[in-house]
């Protein structure tokens, strides 16, 4: 299992669009989960062209504590499995 934290969202979606926009989009959407629907993207794109199957979770809960602990109440923001096309 991979566990991903993404630990700079604001400052991805500011580089995206802006400063205003990363205004807009912290009222209409949450920036993290934003960050995370495209990385998975990414990650599903990478899967296919290696012939891996999996199943992908963007989760809103878990929080690292330091480097030996993980809380983990969750509740799941998008789902995606990737299968191959053959």
């Amino acid at each position: 299992m991979i566990i991903i934290e993404v630990t700079n969202a604001r400052d991805v979606v500011r580089k995206q669009i802006g400063r205003l926009g990363e205004r807009l989009i912290g009222k209409v959407a949450d920036a993290e989960s934003q960050v995370e629907k495209a990385l998975i993207q990414e990650i599903e794109n990478a899967f296919n062209e290696f012939g891996i199957e999996a199943r992908i979770l963007s989760v809103k809960g878990p929080n690292l504590k330091g480097t030996d602990s993980l809380q983990i109440p969750l509740q799941i923001r998008e789902e995606r499995d990737v299968i191959l096309n053959n």
